[in-house]
């Protein structure tokens, strides 16, 4: 955090007509609480109930302590996020989706995923998969902020044959936790530092955390904690954006009496928009909520920001830049040379190389380049150059379709993934990826080709181009679920902290964490692939009975059949969300009286609720934002 903000009642809060300029360069933005549209009074009700939960200790939920499910639509944060991630996004259901409160340790620095507790998801540049932080409670700067880095959304480092980063939640500084860090109490009565370094965050995790930010030599990053912030107040980042737990620094003794409360909630995408475009930005100037220097970015960064600046608001890539003609051959060669840098620290060259070859103004020349770079062995390559493909658009779709069928598997998930992000949904994109979902030897590939699918369907009816196929995208999806079964989490199979876990003859992708709730039903078992299957069911399902046709009714029955019978409880919320969304989320003209399958959609809205009464817990976070009336909440027993 600034000096600045130190000193003031809170951060600055981010002005409506900057939200999407500010989301694509700093990855953040925070909501005040008089902009949510909803009575102040909400946030000292979810405090006070909450503060009762954890005493009794009952497990906190959105349906326990139901003013939350007030805030997750309210007014101000459905139209804040409408403008990043599309009308109608959903919440990942039941994947801490509820209170953490903040202690006197801290975690490494590491990104969340949208693959629910550690599972690995692919990680989407454009803005599809964002995180919303609630706090009921006033977050003085000393309670613990929580810890962000900033501009540090589009740079990532290796996974792929990097176990320290097999899990999903990628970290910065990995010996921190093999040095046995993260266990150490920094505040607290069993603290081993002097109180005046606590105070001050002068400790050694102070000053590693710091140093592990600023050395990674990426521009603009340093620390920034949110916070202050008044009661009620919500803050949007990007999953991609590096944070971490921070510990408190005020008396340790206050902290039972006077917690620190944090809801977070996974969110994504199900629809696209094609708005006006913007204008040029520039991109200079003092960032108001760090203080950070935007000047000294630097135009292989501002070119990244460019893009998903204009991407967000029209679907689309923003003009070529202002190369002339006769400038294009060389510098194109100069940017495949900057494509191959070496280092961590040379990150953002890279992907700055791949952006500005994509926005070159000859797409043949671009795409000759970046495919190349796309058969390169150093993952830190082939990444940038799958993000600059995508970013060209459906001009790279044939270089995607001949990397889906690569002998080479990390080349076959960057293929499936671009289609997903850049194609058209054609028949010849439909059975490349179709193909890999049913045929593929590696999980981690057919998991992506999962997702991809909702990607696809959710662009098709967002552009028209393709929409015939969408209800075969979903009976792909559907007939995954025959196939793939779940697996003891790999914490569990292992033995060992879900950081330390490695891939399997069995599995080469982290499917996360075990979670049963303690419930007989459920069992600790994942499958990425059934996972990512149904979240694009979700997507799929959000657009109603009339682009699923005669798909819809036996899609029904296989959604029924998860949330009945399956054992990964992840896997079921999905499966709810969907058949709510069926239910009662319809754009309006999607659903004509004699639209093929419709009174199944009005048999299943009458018979909702009691499906749901037959599993043991319900994931109201996700529901209520699918149209499933809040009210219905209260008609459950949310003892479990």
């Amino acid at each position: 955090m600034s000096a600045a903000n130190e000193n003031t009642a809170s951060i600055a809060y981010t002005a409506a007509d900057r939200l999407v300029q500010d989301f694509a360069y700093r990855g953040m933005v925070a909501l005040a609480p008089e902009d949510l549209g909803i009575p102040l009074e909400v946030h000292a009700r979810v405090h006070a109930r909450e503060k009762e939960a954890v005493a009794a200790r009952r497990r906190v939920t959105p349906g326990l302590i139901e003013d939350v499910l007030t805030v997750i639509n309210a007014p101000g944060v459905v139209a804040a996020c409408n403008r990043i991630v599309g009308e109608h996004w959903a919440i990942v259901p039941f994947t801490h989706n509820a209170t953490f409160a903040s202690s006197g340790r801290d975690q490494h620095w590491h990104k969340d995923d949208n693959g629910p507790f550690n599972g690995r998801k692919q990680r989407h540049h454009q803005a599809v998969q964002i995180e919303m932080l609630y706090y009921p409670q006033e977050v003085k700067a000393d309670m613990g902020p929580t810890a962000t880095i900033p501009y540090s959304h589009y740079w990532a480092l290796n996974h792929e044959e990097n176990h320290d980063n097999f899990a999903g939640a990628d970290h910065l500084d990995f010996n921190y936790q093999l040095e046995g860090m993260e266990g150490v109490q920094i505040n607290g009565p069993d603290s081993p530092y002097d109180p005046e370094d606590i105070v001050n965050q002068t400790t050694q995790h102070d000053i590693r955390m710091r140093e592990a930010v600023t050395n990674t030599g990426w521009p603009l990053v340093q620390q920034f904690e949110a916070g202050p912030l008044k009661a009620g107040s919500v803050v949007l980042y990007s999953h991609n954006t590096y944070h971490r737990g921070n510990h408190r620094r005020d008396d340790w003794r206050t902290w039972q009496d006077n917690p620190r409360f944090m809801w977070r909630f996974w969110i994504y995408r199900t629809t696209d928009g094609a708005g006006d475009a913007p204008g040029e930005v520039d991109w200079g100037g003092v960032d108001p909520l760090t203080g950070v220097d935007l000047n000294g970015a630097g135009d292989d960064v501002t070119t990244v920001w460019r893009y998903h600046h204009h991407w967000m608001q029209t679907g689309q890539a923003p003009p070529p830049r202002k190369v002339a003609a006769d400038e294009r051959a060389t510098e194109a060669e100069r940017l495949f040379a900057q494509l191959h840098e070496k280092g961590e620290d040379r990150e953002p060259q890279r992907i700055g190389a791949a952006y500005k070859l994509a926005s070159l103004g000859d797409t043949a020349l671009a795409v000759e380049q970046l495919r190349k770079a796309l058969y390169t062995d150093r993952e830190s390559v082939r990444r940038a150059a799958t993000y600059g493909l995508i970013a060209v658009g459906e001009e790279a779709t044939e270089v995607f379709l001949e990397a889906a069928r690569s002998p080479i598997k990390w080349v076959r998930k960057a293929g499936v993934y671009g289609l997903g992000d850049a194609s058209p949904l054609t028949a010849e994109v439909l059975e490349a990826v179709k193909t890999r979902l049913e045929e593929d030897s590696s999980v981690y590939v057919r998991a992506v080709a999962a997702g991809t699918l909702g990607c696809l369907g959710r662009r098709a009816v967002a552009t028209g181009v393709g929409v015939e196929l969408v209800p075969t995208c979903l009976e792909t999806l559907m007939e995954s679920l025959e196939r793939e079964e779940n697996r003891p989490a790999m914490d569990r199979a292992q033995g060992r902290s879900i950081k330390f876990v490695r891939p399997t003859d069995e599995c080469d992708v982290c499917e996360g964490g075990g979670v049963d709730y303690g419930i007989e039903r459920f069992a600790a078992g994942r499958s990425a692939v059934r996972e990512n299957a149904l979240w694009s069911a979700v997507i799929l399902c959000s657009h109603g009975s009339a682009v699923l046709g005669d798909v819809l009714a036996p899609a029904i029955a296989r959604l029924k059949e998860v949330v009945r019978t399956d054992q990964n409880v992840i896997n079921v919320g999905f499966a709810m969300d969907a058949l709510g969304r069926l239910a009662y989320l319809h754009p309006e003209g999607q659903e004509a009286p004699d639209t093929p399958g419709a009174p199944s959609v009005g048999y299943l809205r009458d018979g909702l609720l009691e499906l749901l009464g037959e599993v043991p817990v319900q994931c109201w976070e996700a529901l209520v934002r699918g149209g499933v009336p809040a009210s219905a909440a209260a008609e459950f027993d949310h003892a479990v």
